[in-house]
């Protein structure tokens, strides 16, 4: 561990925070070399420890290595050798290199509201990364958050309502559009579950997902995700629970909407607290061109502010 640990100098960032100890994210630079052939030989050697290191730390940032375009990113991520997780969701992406797609395509003058990547579906991945080709003039940064410190303050401030959600489960439902639509969240049935098909559609959605559907007489889709939980305990994270849901994303909202599995409607002041500590307990840096964040996504939330176009940010999904 120490002899990798001499292969990147750690760095400083303007808006890391520390928490509970650790200074996330933690941001590597170069020792020596700062090219992409060098970072591949670095990490090719180490990969195990640079796994554990994204585990323990939640959040990594490596910043100064000329990383130039999607075969690059790519390059980094397979030396790695995480197995490749396909992404279902509403979101609009676009394919660039083998496993590099754009991140979500929705309007830059939106505001995506922080989530664990894929937290509803039945396969989510492990580790959500991002590479910034391209930093806006203005804006754009990728929030993220520590999980466990939205789940601990708010079975603080809402011990019986959060014990009620654990033990009733959640259900949520999404209208998704027959065509895709211009929102961050706009994609369509065909979009979100790769195929034009009803049929089939339908087939994917209970198989792969999880999720039932009922048709619309307008060509749209209710889809149904039931059961699913409000936190979440996964293994080699210190035994803390994470906020792994998307309520604050689907309540209220004009397409979608989420309840307690028996129905019983959740507060409103409960959902608008966990957005205020959300915001409270967030981390955010300017993205530099070149940068490749590697997050993990048991343990950290991300969003997206509003930024100025350009903006180009690449990511992959991995396990």
């Amino acid at each position: 561990m120490e002899f990798a640990i001499k292969n990147f100098k750690v760095g400083k960032l303007e808006g890391e925070k520390l928490v509970d100890g650790e200074t996330m994210p933690l941001v590597l630079q170069p020792n020596s070399n700062n090219d992409v052939e060098s970072l591949l030989v670095v990490l090719e050697k180490n990969k195990e420890w640079f796994k554990q290191m994204i585990i323990d730390k939640s959040a990594v940032l490596l910043r100064g290595f000329n990383v130039r375009n999607a075969e690059d990113f790519n390059d980094i991520v397979e030396t790695i050798g995480w197995e490749n997780v396909r992404y279902v969701g509403p979101a609009p992406r676009t394919q660039i290199h083998k496993r590099i797609f754009t991140a979500n395509e929705g309007p830059l003058s939106d505001t995506i509201i922080y989530h664990h990547e894929m937290a509803v579906m039945k396969e989510y991945p492990k580790n959500v990364t991002f590479f910034c080709e391209l930093p806006p003039s203005e804006g754009g940064q990728t929030p993220i958050v520590p999980s466990f410190k939205v789940a601990e303050r708010m079975m603080e401030e809402f011990p019986e309502a959060v014990k009620e959600m654990e033990e009733k489960g959640l259900k949520y439902k999404f209208i998704a559009p027959g065509q895709n639509t211009q929102s961050y969240i706009g994609g369509g049935w065909p979009l979100f579950l790769g195929t034009s098909d009803p049929v089939e559609a339908v087939k994917r959605a209970k198989v792969e997902s999880d999720i039932d559907m009922e048709w619309l007489s307008n060509g749209s889709a209710e889809m149904i995700f039931a059961n699913r939980p409000i936190t979440k305990v996964f293994e080699g994270r210190k035994g803390r629970k994470m906020w792994f849901n998307i309520v604050t994303l689907m309540y209220g909202k004009k397409f979608t909407s989420v309840t307690m599995m028996d129905g019983t409607e959740i507060p409103e002041n409960f959902v608008k607290r966990c957005e205020e500590i959300l915001e409270e307990e967030s981390i955010e840096f300017k993205w530099e061109k070149g940068d490749v964040l590697f997050l993990d996504n048991f343990a950290m939330l991300h969003g997206r502010r509003p930024s100025l176009p350009p903006r180009k940010v690449l990511v992959t999904l991995g396990k």
